[in-house]
């Protein structure tokens, strides 16, 4: 049925203009109107449909309001120009609009959910310069359409928008209705630029990855090119398909020079659309932020915390602290403290801030720069347990006996100040000069009051540790060091000190205290899980120790200590790099959800991440949660469904994931740029894997992984055995396998894909081909690079 027509307000003087305008000699058509007159129709026009109409308002539109004909639409077509390059009015596709105010249809993304259970939207495309970004709450159906997609947090949908009128400040000032939830956006393309010769504007991109396109080069029309030159990194956006000829883009953004230094770890940011600039709106909301008082809080500023960091940390966002229980009922036990950032002070629930921390999900690390989760003021500032300077914390107490076995514990909300910053190696060496009798006269102090009470309570959290026989993969992470000019100058493997451990078990014990009272509390909050083997790994691992002769007695549950048996028999023989390898391959990954199913690998019931809000989202859930069941403050978790914290739990589960790929493939274009001079050398490494495409070889010293095809291996046939982690000659009965130790050539390096290409040699000059008899070899196998302590 067709609305009733009716005349909106505006509409009348567009009619008696276009009457007056109709009654002139045809000489004043001439007159054109002025570019306030244009802006102010615009913005009735718009305002009188309320943006409720798909109609649009484009060139057509004005010329006809002002009756503009021949010649003179041509120079509205210039004024209209002037205009979109002022800012007065913008363009979309061929509508246009006055800023400040959303098309009738507009592309946005959902961000969050409100109270009632509604989505919240924000535009895709918006004018900072109108001010912030309107938003837009969107409505959950109550009947989905059949085998139609259910919206989500994280979504792109089209939606058609209305006006709330007598919107709040602050308050959603649009509803939306969903038209379409469009597919997940692909990853940026990315390539580097090669002008076209002679000056003429535009070129082609060669792709660094070309699985993206599938086509080889990009063809980069004159005008299309944006700001870049000759030889840069580009990100481009690839126009729908053209059926003859080379795949047309544009553009979108100019990364730098492919050789500048910082080029490598913004491939990986880009590619894997790593948020790494934060808004005007989450900059300007961390600057407002003003140090916590003593409201609520305990004082502990009289309790010497110490932070002990890696030595280049620039955030310091634990604290911990021992003493000898004063309770004659608990002889030989320890008091511990515990004390985290309390980030949830400064990022409230539903903030842009807040939001900005959700879309990032945790910070990532480069060799070269770090992208966190929250901006300098807030992580490296507020938030950083600097010596001496008074910090707001959410602190573990927790009462341990001698044996390590947790007895009690409670959370309190406090202000500390710690007594000293540390790193790793520096309380490793106070602590081992008092060993060797011979303690620094300034660090004595120190060492009395502090350090020694903790390595203390951690010889005693030591003996809980191997009662609960955690999954004991204790396997070293090489590190790389930069020069100054950001090129790769050496990788190394940092000792595994005391010092680590003993902060990895006090935050192991304080992430469960922290499980264990939300549960108590009924509290909903965000576990993080680790499942046992599936049962295909599980079959494919016993195959595989049977090939080298050694039995897995399968219990009807499973548990991380019938792996560490396994372990023990291999140690100090030649099998042992070979099985550490296969178990840590063998185990699922972690996760974050909401429903617990245990912790395999540390072997323990309940889990959750409390220890570093600072550069992990899931921790600041947990500290969010703890306010709100201990009544802490009012800054606690809001009421969440269940659906909505599932959410939570699979956007931070798949950012970690995202984190995690995007540092591997930066360490590997750094070390196939380091290498890229070397063709043709030969290097020592073992193999690290098995496929039927061929075999992945791990040089010694640096790490580097490349690849060896399987059809230069030689004359034989070779079958992939995934039970034995090998390649397996079908005529010869030849066997290449994960853990050999072999010598290769360096036939090629890709630094921008990180990728390089070996050829097999031999085995390594005095080395035997591995034997199965588990007798020890000559000399002890270094260990293999693996990054195991994030799964924790």
């Amino acid at each position: 049925m067709k609305k009733a027509s009716r005349v909106e307000p505006g509409q009348e003087g567009v009619k008696t203009r276009r009457a007056k305008a109709s009654a002139r000699p045809e000489p004043a058509q001439a007159a054109l109107p002025t570019r306030a007159e244009i802006v102010a129709f615009i913005a009735r026009e718009r305002e009188a449909l309320g943006d409720r109409s798909p109609a649009k308002i484009g060139k057509r539109e004005i010329a006809r309001a002002f009756d503009i004909k021949g010649a003179g639409r041509i120079e509205l077509k210039r004024i209209l120009k002037e205009l979109e390059a002022d800012g007065a009015i913008e363009r979309r596709r061929t509508t246009l609009h006055k800023p400040g105010v959303l098309p009738g249809v507009v592309l946005a993304d959902f961000y969050s959910r409100d109270r009632d259970g509604d989505f919240l939207a924000a535009p895709v495309e918006w004018d900072a310069s109108a001010g912030p970004a309107p938003k837009i709450v969107v409505g959950v159906p109550r009947r989905q359409k059949p085998g139609g997609p259910a919206p989500g947090v994280g979504d792109r949908a089209l939606l058609r928008v209305e006006l709330i009128p007598g919107a709040e400040q602050g308050e959603p000032s649009y509803s939306g209705r969903v038209v379409k939830i469009l597919p997940k956006a692909k990853a940026q393309v990315l390539g580097i630029f090669r002008a076209n010769p002679g000056g003429g504007g535009g070129g082609r991109v060669a792709p660094i990855d070309k699985k993206n396109i599938g086509q080889g080069e990009l063809d980069v029309a004159a005008g299309y090119e944006g700001e870049a030159r000759d030889g840069d990194l580009v990100a481009v956006e690839v126009a729908p398909g053209r059926r003859f000829g080379l795949p047309s883009a544009r553009v979108r953004e100019r990364l730098g020079a492919i050789d500048s230094e910082k080029a490598v770890s913004l491939i990986a940011i880009h590619a894997h659309q790593i948020p790494s600039v934060f808004s005007s709106d989450v900059l300007a909301e961390a600057e407002r932020a003003r140090p916590a008082t003593m409201d609520l809080r305990e004082d502990w500023r009289d309790v010497p915390l110490l932070t002990i960091d890696p030595a280049d940390a620039k955030d310091h966002d634990d604290a911990v602290h021992a003493e000898r229980d004063p309770d004659p009922e608990n002889p030989g036990g320890f008091v511990l403290r515990i004390a985290i950032a309390d980030v949830a002070a400064y990022v409230r629930p539903g903030t842009p801030l807040d939001r900005a921390a959700l879309d990032r999900g945790n910070s990532v690390y480069f060799p070269d720069r770090v992208v966190p989760m929250l901006p300098e003021r807030i992580s490296n500032d507020l938030c950083s347990l600097r010596p001496d300077e008074d910090r707001p914390a959410l602190a573990a107490l927790i009462v341990i006996a001698a044996d390590g076995r947790k007895l009690r514990h409670s959370f309190h909300r406090v202000m500390m100040r710690s007594a000293a910053k540390l790193s790793y190696p520096q309380a490793q060496s106070i602590i081992d000069a008092a060993i060797d009798g011979a303690p620094h006269e300034t660090t004595a102090p120190l060492l009395e009051r502090v350090l020694t009470p903790l390595y203390e309570a951690y010889a005693a959290l030591k003996i809980a540790r191997g009662k609960r026989a955690p999954l004991d993969l204790d396997l070293p992470e090489r590190k790389i060091i930069l020069n100054p000019e950001g090129a790769v100058d050496r990788v190394i493997v940092p000792p595994r000190l005391d010092a680590h451990r003993l902060i990895e078990e006090f935050m192991i014990l304080a992430n469960v205290a922290a499980a264990e009272t939300l549960e108590a509390r009924r509290q909903a909050f965000i576990y993080r899980t680790h499942d046992e083997p599936s049962i295909e790994k599980l079959h494919n691992f016993i195959e595989f120790l049977a090939s080298i002769e050694i039995k897995f007695a399968k219990g009807q549950v499973m548990r991380s200590e019938q792996f560490n048996g396994v372990l023990v028999r291999v140690r100090g023989t030649s099998n042992e790099h070979l099985v550490n390898e296969v178990v840590l391959r063998t185990q699922a990954q972690a996760e974050y959800v909401i429903e617990n199913y245990g912790h395999f690998g540390l072997n323990l019931k309940r889990y959750a991440h409390f220890t570093s809000p600072i550069r992990r989202y899931a921790d600041l859930i947990v500290h969010r949660a703890l306010i709100a069941a201990l009544r802490l403050g009012p800054d606690g978790l809001p009421p969440m469904s269940r659906e909505e914290l599932s959410e939570v739990a699979a956007r931070i589960s798949a950012a970690e994931r995202r984190a995690m790929a995007a540092e591997r493939e930066t360490v590997e274009r750094l070390i196939a740029a380091h290498l890229v001079g070397e063709i043709g050398a030969t290097f020592e490494g073992r193999i690290s894997g098995a496929t039927r495409a061929g075999l992945f070889v791990r040089l010694d010293g640096t790490g580097a992984d490349g690849f060896i095809p399987a059809a230069t291996l030689g004359d034989d046939y070779f079958r992939h055995d995934p039970a034995l982690h090998a390649l397996v000659g079908s005529r010869t009965g030849q066997m290449h396998r994960m853990g050999d130790i072999v010598s290769v050539k360096l036939v090629e390096a890709a630094p921008l894909a990180g990728a390089l290409r070996f050829e097999l040699l031999s085995e390594a000059p005095g080395r035997a081909r591995r034997k199965t008899t588990g007798k020890p070899s000559p000399r002890r196998d270094s260990k293999p690079l693996a990054s195991s302590r994030r799964q924790r």
